[in-house]
């Protein structure tokens, strides 16, 4: 739809493409126009970072708080007991209470580097919904919340829908999690005055459902605005590296790994990936997008450095460069590549390179390894590595190893 918004928050949204679907434009550009608008996200404490597949969601709080507006992050100690069923093909394992704290705990130090925290009017909040839902009486919660929502409407959601097509078990428990996720956006407006909900494209329906509570119950007036889903010009879906997540947090992906990510964005989606997770202005988004050959790839560390400043800080990013440099311009072995150290005691009887290539976190499996040796694409400090049963004793790591999976990915091995 063609749509000219007055306020800055929306005009963002749409320009640098977060935008997929508002429940209402004019009402919501309105209300961002006329005041300060406390806006939410949801996140279940599943794990004890984000992973890039949140950044999208998180750069637009940053936005909204940029564009002086108030960013809440809700975190779902109390869903978290229960578990979204959106798009899953399975029930999430059940968490219990202290591994939901020490999930919230690692999560927070992500919001902390894109959002400021604080009492001011436009400072952002950290809740947990474990607040209100933990001291819910079943049968008044049933009485008053439940006979708002008809299960037909229910079932016709895609996320529910999808799981009954393919016969896949949705329990009672799973179900419930989208009556419960409403019942957070009408607190929320309750409590804090929050008007707005915000979240990926998967997640309308639910967001739907609070703005249709919140009318019923309070009788106010509130928003819901969703952001593409987002997939790679190849088709994969966003986050997900041939290693599993790339999370955020330096203790569960090194900074180097974080930025060698970003650099490995392919030609097609880098314009894209500029506006979407820098703050660089649109139109050298899209000059740097449209670079050819070879300058494509000065666009790329670019990006890398601008994604890998904001969450690691300028140094960790100037150190990722620095050592991709070293290692892809000049051969060497570079200062922060991922390093395996073996003791003495692991190799007195020598160690297998196909062993050394798992340990490293070059393949998966010995299986892997032997793969990547037999396809040609390992090396050995930058020569082909040819034999699979090579073994490797103290002698050879009296200096240190450098192990390549492809161009792209190494680690050094030294001795401890």
């Amino acid at each position: 739809m063609t749509y000219h918004p007055k306020s800055d928050f929306i005009a963002i949204m749409m320009e640098r493409g977060y935008l997929a679907d508002c429940t209402d434009y004019q009402g919501l550009d309105e209300a961002l126009s006329n005041g300060v608008v406390p806006a939410y996200i949801g996140y279940d404490a599943t794990a004890s970072s984000l992973h890039v597949g949140h950044l999208l969601n998180v750069m637009m709080l940053r936005w909204l708080q940029k564009t002086g507006h108030k960013p809440i992050t809700l975190m779902g100690g109390g869903t978290t007991k229960v578990g979204d069923p959106s798009f899953r093909s399975d029930e999430r394992p059940l968490l219990g209470p202290e591994q939901i704290d020490a999930n919230i705990a690692g999560m927070q130090k992500v919001f902390a580097r894109y959002l400021d925290y604080g009492d001011g009017g436009t400072d952002a909040l950290m809740l947990n919904n474990a607040e209100w839902l933990d001291s819910l009486n079943y049968l008044e919660f049933l009485r008053d919340i439940g006979r708002h929502f008809s299960v037909n409407r229910m079932l016709s959601f895609e996320s529910v829908k999808s799981r009954l097509d393919r016969e896949q078990s949705l329990s009672f428990l799973e179900f419930n999690y989208m009556i419960l996720q409403a019942y957070d956006f009408m607190e929320l407006n309750r409590r804090y005055g929050c008007t707005l909900q915000m979240g990926g494209s998967d997640q309308w329906g639910n967001i739907v459902n609070g703005i249709d509570l919140t009318r019923r119950v309070i009788d106010n007036e509130v928003y819901g605005l969703t952001s593409p889903l987002l997939t790679t010009s190849d088709g994969k879906k966003m986050g997900k590296s041939q290693d599993g997540a790339v999370w955020l947090n330096a203790d569960m992906l090194r900074p180097y790994l974080f930025w060698q990510f970003w650099r490995n964005t392919t030609d097609a989606d880098t314009g894209r990936f500029l506006k979407l997770y820098t703050e660089l202005p649109v139109a050298e988004c899209e000059r740097l997008g449209a670079l050819q050959g070879s300058e494509i790839n000065e666009a790329k560390v670019l990006l890398a450095n601008e994604v890998t400043t904001l969450l690691h800080g300028a140094e960790a990013a100037a150190a990722a460069e620095a050592t991709a440099r070293e290692v892809f311009e000049k051969g060497g072995v570079g200062d922060d590549l991922p390093t395996l150290t073996i003791s003495a005691a692991d190799v007195a009887e020598g160690i297998s390179i196909v062993q050394l290539i798992v340990k490293s976190g070059l393949a998966k499996s010995g299986k892997d390894a032997k793969r990547l040796i037999s396809e040609g694409g390992a090396k050995i400090d930058d020569a082909p590595l040819e034999d699979a049963g090579m073994m490797i004793d103290a002698a050879a790591l009296s200096n240190t190893i450098k192990l390549s999976a492809g161009k792209k990915r190494h680690a050094l091995i030294k001795l401890g």
